[in-house]
């Protein structure tokens, strides 16, 4: 059951990189991260609200959200630190980026989760999850020099170093989240960890953006400098957070599951980047099409070896 849930997650996180791609066209990365959290927030304090008012009702079913203690607080409250400093990274290398470059760059976090698992939690792989996370890992590798060595011959146009840089701490913060959710999975509710993490990074969040919406314009000369202009396409904003919503969900519970591997349910879950390949490619025209083709072969076929491994 844990292997069908990272699937199911994987494909959520899918729609929920090519939600993210089409709202950052037209907005600043800093309004689409805080409006997209704040929705999450929201939506997520319906079942929180509910456990407190009416917890004989709700207790029993998938959306009860059971009381925290102090520490578990605090550790959640660790978990939203990490996990909105990687998004942020990662907002701004979307933002900058071609979609089938940042998709496969962000699916070798798995890699690293994969080093923190063997070491931190002894996880044990057979055979085929062995190949299916090896030929995923290495055909995004491949693709990766891949597109380093032709971005130049592609547009003409040299991307600034710092969006890569973005990216690259994006996939550490990433994968150190992942070990972390392990740890966490393991001692507490996954619904609640969930509910209060988004709650803590939406009040951040807005800290963090009021600062800079106050001013005519955001700083100049920053990562996210953009000029201060209404949103749009809040309807896809919203659809952001739903998907992302569905897809941490499904991702805790396959972890709560004593038999599930993080190694094995980060590697599906970042699959999802196939999604982002094909609307690159189909709806963007994105060039080097044979290569990317080639890429999501490949990582289709190391999903399909982790599938039968687990």
């Amino acid at each position: 059951m844990w292997t069908l849930l990272a699937f199911i997650s994987a494909l959520c996180l899918g729609f929920y990189d090519v939600s993210k791609k089409i709202a950052l066209k037209e907005n600043a990365v800093i309004d689409v991260l805080t409006m997209s959290v704040c929705v999450s927030a929201v939506l997520l304090a319906i079942p929180l609200v509910l456990s407190s008012v009416i917890p004989e009702t709700m207790t029993g079913t998938h959306f009860y959200v059971p009381k925290m203690d102090l520490q578990a607080h605090g550790l959640t409250l660790l978990k939203s630190v990490i996990v909105l400093s990687s998004w942020v990274f990662g907002y701004i290398s979307l933002k900058h980026l071609p979609i089938s470059v940042v998709s496969p760059a962000q699916a070798t976090r798995p890699m690293w989760t994969l080093l923190g698992a063997l070491v931190l939690f002894n996880e044990q792989l057979n055979t085929w999850q062995w190949i299916g996370i090896l030929l995923a890992i290495c055909t995004i590798l491949a693709f990766s020099f891949r597109s380093a060595g032709v971005r130049s011959q592609e547009s003409g146009i040299r991307i600034n170093q710092k969006y890569y840089i973005a990216l690259a701490l994006a996939i550490l913060l990433g994968a150190c989240s992942g070990l972390y959710d392990k740890y966490l999975m393991r001692q507490y509710d996954h619904n609640a960890v969930q509910v209060y993490y988004t709650i803590y990074q939406a009040g951040m969040m807005l800290i963090v953006w009021l600062a800079f919406r106050s001013q005519h314009s955001y700083p100049k000369g920053t990562i996210i400098s953009a000029v201060r202009r209404p949103i749009v396409k809040k309807g896809v904003i919203c659809l952001i957070s739903v998907f992302l919503i569905i897809s941490d969900n499904v991702y805790m519970l396959a972890l709560r599951d004593p038999d599930s591997l993080i190694a094995v349910v980060s590697t599906i879950r970042r699959g999802g980047a196939v999604i982002g390949f094909a609307y690159g490619l189909i709806w963007l025209k994105e060039k080097d099409p044979v290569h990317k083709i080639l890429c999501m072969i490949g990582i289709g076929a190391g999903l399909i070896c982790l599938a039968l491994g687990s």
